[in-house]
């Protein structure tokens, strides 16, 4: 059967017990329904959400069913809804569990099911293997009960709160006028994004028509993922066309949110997770309680463990994923991961937030070009104090996860003493001490690191690139980032040999 990966459950839409279908949903469902019964949250609230997937509308209201037929009090989203509303809403309500229905940012033929426990977490070990043993002892058929979906009132209450954000975060001062491009990506978020950012007063929004409304098929892209080559076509050529100040492209379940700012040229281009992820996290800071925590993962820059000393912040460094992110302390105000996913906004919403990141965005676009600034001079300042951090990620697409793992296993069992030239020391995080370990092999030569694991989600070889030159003043910038890409061009060769 499908087991629990890094945020749920993920697979093809099929027949079988190792596909997404009608009997998994169910019996997957019944499963979890006697693990709550087993921790005597038997009868308590639970949210059901979907994305507008193939399929996820009928497994949203099956899972619903079989939560209500078991005597518990069932919440089932009005329509289909980005993934971080569900987060909010299991928070929100003091709920024991919530699920989402979606497959993210996965290709057309997939879809998921993702789920949240008590606090609006996603579930760790030894929950995973915990529900699956539960699951896998389901053998009678499972009950379900009617369920009425649910007012928008839960969906409204996400809004006002998303709305209050620049006020609580960015605090006062001068905003310009902005206009903003943006794309859904044929995902749930496009409504919801545009008002919101309304909301925050932000109203000169311009969308690609193209992916704007939700469709289950993604037929501009090849893979509805920002992070992948093409992706983001559309918006930067609308943001060009339109005289933009900024992009903003959500991937489906709007739950990531990755941003495109213009060159001195005037081209445009996609900053990198890391980037926007320090820009915000200096912005957080900023207003943030002194000793507040900001948190990254093992494979995201180090730039963002500078930038918290410096602010007199705290640092956390976790394995992949928000599970891990969003459990670093009640003091957490922010976390970010590589893979564009950010969380600006833990008190309310324990998970990655691309409709919350989308706004924060641009209300400090707004703050910075009242002020003259641009998000670059802000990256530029940033490189002069810290050295300039130049990253990538080599996503190599695998026949299976286990070919994945195959290839993290022969780097293991004779890892590189040199990797394009560079001395490296050699950590293996599956024999790391404490709770740290995880399938990943980390090579790190001072001024270059490389990380390289199987996916979690699909069956990828990624591998995470940085390296770091030193900056005495903004005139060295320009030299700075050609040394940066040379050795950034040696990382990807090395990687794509593997």
């Amino acid at each position: 059967m499908l087991r629990f990966g890094t945020a749920g459950l993920r697979g093809r839409l099929g027949d079988g017990p190792d596909d997404i279908n009608l009997t998994t949903v169910t019996t997957v469902t019944a499963g979890i329904v006697e693990w709550l019964r087993g921790r005597c949250l038997g009868g308590g609230a639970v949210i059901v959400g979907a994305d507008a997937r193939h399929g996820s509308a009928e497994f949203a209201a099956a899972a619903a069913e079989v939560f209500a037929a078991a005597g518990f009090a069932v919440t089932l989203l009005p329509f289909p809804v980005p993934t971080p509303v569900v987060a909010f809403a299991v928070r929100d309500a003091g709920a024991v569990a919530g699920v989402q229905i979606t497959a993210s940012h996965n290709p057309a033929t997939d879809n998921g099911y993702k789920l949240y426990l008590d606090g609006g977490a996603q579930l760790i070990a030894p929950a995973d293997t915990e529900i699956e043993q539960c699951v896998a002892a389901i053998t009678a058929p499972v009950d379900r009960a009617p369920v009425a979906p649910a007012s928008t009132e839960v969906v409204q209450r996400y809004m006002n709160r998303v709305a209050e954000l620049p006020a609580l975060i960015g605090g006062p001062g001068a905003r310009a006028d902005i206009r903003i491009a943006l794309t859904a990506l044929h995902g749930v978020g496009g409504d919801l994004a545009v008002a919101a950012l309304a909301a925050a007063g932000l109203h000169d929004v311009e969308v690609v028509d193209e992916q704007f409304e939700p469709d289950p098929d993604f037929p501009t892209v090849a893979f509805p993922n920002p992070e992948e080559a093409g992706a983001t076509e559309l918006v930067l050529a609308l943001a060009a066309r339109v005289g933009a100040d900024v992009a903003i492209a959500l991937d489906p379940d709007a739950d990531r949110c990755a941003v495109g700012i213009p060159r001195p040229d005037g081209s445009w281009t996609m900053l990198r997770g890391d980037e926007t992820g320090v820009l915000l996290a200096d912005d957080v800071l900023r207003t943030a309680p002194a000793g507040s925590r900001v948190a990254t993962t093992i494979v995201s820059s180090r730039l963002l463990s500078k930038v918290a000393a410096a602010r007199g912040s705290r640092y956390t460094e976790t394995l992949t994923g928000f599970k891990w992110l969003t459990r670093t302390g009640d003091d957490l105000v922010y976390a970010y991961e590589e893979a564009i996913g950010h969380c600006v906004d833990p008190t309310a919403v324990r998970d990655k937030d691309g409709i919350s990141t989308a706004v924060l965005v641009a209300d400090l676009v707004a703050r910075l070009k009242a002020n003259g600034r641009t998000l670059q001079d802000e990256l530029d300042c940033c490189a002069v104090e810290f050295g300039l951090h130049a990253g990538d990620q080599v996503s190599l697409r695998m026949d299976s996860a286990t070919a994945a793992a195959e290839v993290v296993e022969r780097m293991r069992a004779s890892p590189p003493v040199e990797i394009a030239g560079t001395a490296m020391t050699f950590t293996d995080q599956l024999c790391a001490r404490g709770r740290m370990r995880t399938d990943a092999l980390i090579f790190d030569g001072g001024s270059a690191r490389l990380v390289v694991r199987p996916s979690g989600t699909e069956p990828k070889l990624k591998c995470y690139l940085e390296v770091v030159e030193p900056v005495g003043s903004p005139a060295e910038l320009p030299a700075a980032r050609t040394a940066a890409q040379v050795r950034l061009a040696a990382l990807r060769d090395f990687c794509r040999t593997l």
